[in-house]
C-alpha cells in the first residue's frame, strides 16, 4: 500500500461513488473467456496454450485482442470476428462463471455503508447481464451497469470510468475504482480515479500514483468503512 493515502480516502477527501470492474472483481468469467481467446489464436497459429490464456490476454477488449492475435499471425479474422467472439463468451456465461469468492458479504458491506455503486467493464452488456444473472449479482446494480465495449472505447482508455462518474454526476477525484487488472487500472488512474486493485500479495501492482492493493474482497468494505469515517461520515 502506498505510504500516504490517496486523497479520495483521506480525511480532506469525498468518497461519493465506488465503480466496481466486472471480471476477476465480481465474477470468475475472465479464465473462460481468456481461454476461448486462446483457443481462436491457436486456430490460426499463435501459440498461447490455455495455461498463458490469462496472463496474454487479462483485461483485453476483444478489438484489442483481434489485433494481437492479428499482427502475431497475419491472419485476417474479419470484421465480424468480435461479435461472433461475444456470442461465443455470452454463451459460456451460462454454465462457465461463478462468483468471486465473498462478493456477496461485500457487496452487502457496501451497501450497509450507504456509498452508491456502479459497473464499468470491457465486457458488453449482454455479457454482463447473463454473467449477473448466473451468480445472482444484477438486483447490485440494476441500470448501473457501463459496459465500455457497447461504447466503443475500451480500457485502457477512461471512458467507461468518466461515464460511471458523469452518470452519477460526481467528479473523478470522488470515485474509487475496483479492478484487477493493470488494463483496467490504467484507465481507472487516467480518468483521475483512486484504484484498488484485488491482487495476490506474490503478484506486482504497477507502481502508479493513486494505486492500493487488496489481496481478498473481504478487505474492501473496511478499507471504505475507514475512508468514510475519517471524512466525517
Amino acid at each position: 500500500m502506498m505510504a500516504e493515502q490517496p486523497l479520495v480516502l483521506s480525511p480532506q477527501g469525498h468518497l461519493k461513488l465506488i465503480i466496481f470492474d466486472c471480471d476477476g472483481v465480481l465474477v470468475d468469467s475472465e479464465e473462460t473467456c481468456c481461454r476461448i481467446s486462446a483457443e481462436e489464436a491457436r486456430r490460426v497459429g499463435m501459440h498461447v496454450p490455455d495455461d498463458q490464456a490469462v496472463k496474454v490476454f487479462s483485461g483485453m477488449a476483444l478489438p484489442g485482442i483481434q489485433h494481437m492475435i492479428e499482427k502475431e499471425t497475419g491472419a485476417q479474422l474479419g470484421k465480424d470476428w468480435a461479435s461472433m467472439m461475444q456470442k461465443r463468451f455470452v454463451s459460456a456465461m451460462k454454465s462457465g462463471v461463478e462468483p468471486i469468492e465473498g462478493v456477496y458479504d461485500m457487496l452487502n458491506g457496501i451497501r450497509k455503508l450507504g456509498v452508491p455503486v456502479r459497473v464499468a467493464s470491457n465486457s458488453s452488456q449482454e455479457e454482463m447481464d447473463a454473467k449477473f444473472s448466473i451468480t445472482n449479482l444484477e438486483h447490485f446494480f440494476e441500470n448501473r451497469i457501463h459496459s465500455a465495449r457497447d461504447m466503443g472505447i475500451p480500457k485502457p482508455k477512461p471512458d467507461v470510468y468518466l461515464k460511471a462518474a458523469e452518470e452519477e454526476g460526481v467528479s473523478p477525484s470522488e470515485c474509487l475504482v475496483l479492478e484487477d487488472s493493470d488494463t483496467g487500472a490504467r484507465a481507472a488512474v487516467n480518468a483521475g480515479m483512486t484504484c484498488v486493485m484485488l491482487r495476490a500479495d506474490e503478484k506486482p501492482i504497477p507502481e502508479w500514483e493513486n494505486i492500493l492493493r487488496i489481496n481478498s474482497l473481504s478487505q474492501f468494505a473496511p478499507l471504505v468503512q475507514k475512508a468514510l469515517q475519517l471524512q466525517g461520515r
